[in-house]
């Protein structure tokens, strides 16, 4: 198993550049360059909405490192999705589990609780890494839309987005043509899943994402930005 001293390096301008050649290729393209340039030095999150970017990543490399987030404040339908995602796919799956709070973080400071319960256990997992993969999509919301498909994250470590330029119809023929799980809440009008506290329904029909954090002008979690 090579160190992470021993995987290829690239600067910012390199970064931008693969980024802008991977506008044209395809999602399992892209995630054969990173797994071929920084495994096992990588790791894909996944937030179990559905298992789209899990099933193209696995047909690349069966083994890759899965990260769930367990925040203890999912859905239960999201916990559900996880055991059934992991079975189906056998998947190398690390849940980085949050600590039981004496009050309810969410309630006692909701615009620190993601970065004190997400972003935290984010930053564990990715701890020895040198590059991690996200399903994170332009047409998701107005703070996505220039994200690259490849760039430098806040940590310094490679941030590869394979789906980047999919949109929810691409999203959605590829679940219909391979039979991908979804998670069962899609079924009830989500379209954007997190802690079950601060998600509900959409607010915008025209926004997927207006349903969480209702009210507030928080938009991110601070995983991706």
């Amino acid at each position: 198993m090579p160190a992470p001293s021993d995987i290829p390096t690239f600067t910012d301008a390199e970064l931008a550049e693969l980024s802008a050649e991977f506008e044209r290729l395809p999602a399992s393209k892209i995630i054969q360059w990173a797994v071929d340039h920084f495994s096992p030095h990588l790791a894909l999150t996944a937030s179990m909405t559905d298992a789209v970017l899990i099933d193209l990543a696995v047909k690349v490399d069966p083994a890759i490192e899965v990260v769930f987030i367990d925040t203890g404040y999912h859905f239960p339908e999201t916990l559900e999705t996880v055991e059934r995602v992991r079975r189906h796919y056998g998947l190398n799956l690390r849940i980085m589990t949050v600590p039981p709070h004496d009050e309810a973080l969410w309630q006692a400071d909701p615009e620190n609780c993601c970065s004190a319960v997400k972003v935290g256990q984010l930053d564990r997992a990715l701890a020895g890494k040198t590059a991690w993969m996200s399903g994170l999509r332009r047409a998701e919301a107005d703070s996505r839309v220039n994200a690259p498909i490849v760039a430098r994250d806040l940590r310094g470590l490679v941030k590869v987005n394979p789906i980047a330029t999919w949109t929810d119809h691409d999203v959605a023929g590829y679940i219909a043509d391979h039979g991908i799980i979804v998670n069962p809440l899609l079924e009830r009008g989500y379209t954007s899943i997190g802690c079950m506290p601060c998600t509900q329904l959409p607010t915008d029909p025209d926004d997927p994402r207006s349903g969480r954090w209702a009210g507030r002008d928080k938009t991110e979690c601070g995983l991706h930005l």
